[in-house]
């Protein structure tokens, strides 16, 4: 939990990884993946915060409990899947692995899921498997990930509705989905937000969570965002605007606390892209540079603390301190 100025923040980091991008385990398609990652690492992250590249491709689970939850501030993280195995051909960040970290630390994690449509009843099969394993809270889907021939799929498709109502039918409640900057070899297209439209409305039960709130097409998701009110907004990606270029940062979160509002933002550090800690202090420290509050408005204390964890908390059933949700009473000074 984070402390700043008499207040308490209760931390979930909604979108973390605990991946093996080792040569051994990849491609050149794979290589160049990994390496557009570290490029936003290297660009978009403070210097004392950079990792060299062998260190960025495989880190360690002490590396990922320490930036988490020892000096991260985080109180629990969620583990979102990416498959990847065209380019990693043992998986680049599966279930089974974040499980099984997960497994290790109770309490510490939730393992999410995933599927590809492009699976058949094969794939149908498997993810009734993985709940009946790790009884999934959420799925996360890549939908421009390559299969053989295939660059991609859509939410808003016969094949995929079959998923979401095998999904529905097993009781998970939350699916996220990647639409986000493009990351090479993957298509731009494919991570275009507008198949989530029909996709929130055929499965209004459902919560679309998606990441990276389809940059560069923020429009575009706030639009469809305001109409399907399943639908919440992932901060990676985003967020780590707030060290490089401030004022659009500003302009991302006072455009989705004006279209969608305040609880439906979740907190994510994408990590290891980048680490929690230095983007939970900035972001407690933000706020909306003053010629643009008349338009924008405020980042208060309360929307600040359902976006780093409390909107997250409700979506996954999490229990919230008591003191991660109000004012810390001020203590009284020691008598002299």
């Amino acid at each position: 939990m984070y402390e700043k100025d008499g207040e308490r923040y209760f931390i979930v980091d909604g979108h973390v990884h605990f991946w093996d991008a080792r040569p051994e385990n990849r491609n050149r398609f794979g290589e160049g993946f990994i390496k557009s990652f570290y490029d936003y690492h290297r660009n978009l992250g403070p210097e004392e915060y950079l990792w060299s590249l062998e260190k960025f491709e495989a880190y360690s689970e002490d590396d990922l409990l320490h930036d988490l939850f020892e000096i991260g501030y985080v109180d629990h993280a969620i583990f979102q899947p990416t498959y990847l195995t065209d380019f990693f051909p043992g998986g680049f960040n599966t279930t089974e692995q974040d499980a099984a970290v997960a497994e290790k630390h109770p309490g510490l994690f939730t393992a999410n899921g995933a599927f590809d449509p492009r699976d058949g009843k094969a794939g149908l099969a498997k993810l009734e498997a993985l709940h009946d394993r790790y009884d999934l809270k959420g799925v996360k889907l890549y939908t421009a990930e390559w299969k053989g021939a295939s660059r991609g799929f859509r939410l808003d498709t016969p094949e995929t509705a079959r998923y979401l109502e095998k999904v529905q039918e097993l009781g998970i409640k939350n699916v996220h989905v990647h639409k986000g900057p493009t990351i090479w070899p993957l298509d731009r297209d494919a991570f275009d937000v507008k198949d989530v439209d029909g996709a929130a409305t055929a499965f209004p039960e459902l919560n679309f969570i998606v990441e990276h709130v389809g940059l560069p097409r923020l429009e575009d998701f706030c639009w469809i965002a305001t109409q399907e009110p399943n639908v919440y907004g992932g901060l990676p990606v985003a967020l780590p605007f707030i060290h490089t270029r401030p004022r659009y940062f500003a302009q991302i979160i006072g455009e989705l606390l004006y279209w969608i509002g305040e609880d439906r933002i979740l907190f994510g550090s994408d990590y290891a892209i980048w680490q929690p800690k230095w983007l939970i202090e900035k972001f407690v420290d933000f706020q909306i540079p003053e010629d643009l509050q008349s338009e924008l408005g405020l980042l208060t204390t309360g929307i600040k603390k359902k976006i780093l964890g409390l909107n997250a908390a409700k979506l996954y059933d999490l229990e919230v301190p008591a003191a991660g949700a109000r004012a810390v009473a001020p203590q009284p000074a020691s008598a002299a």
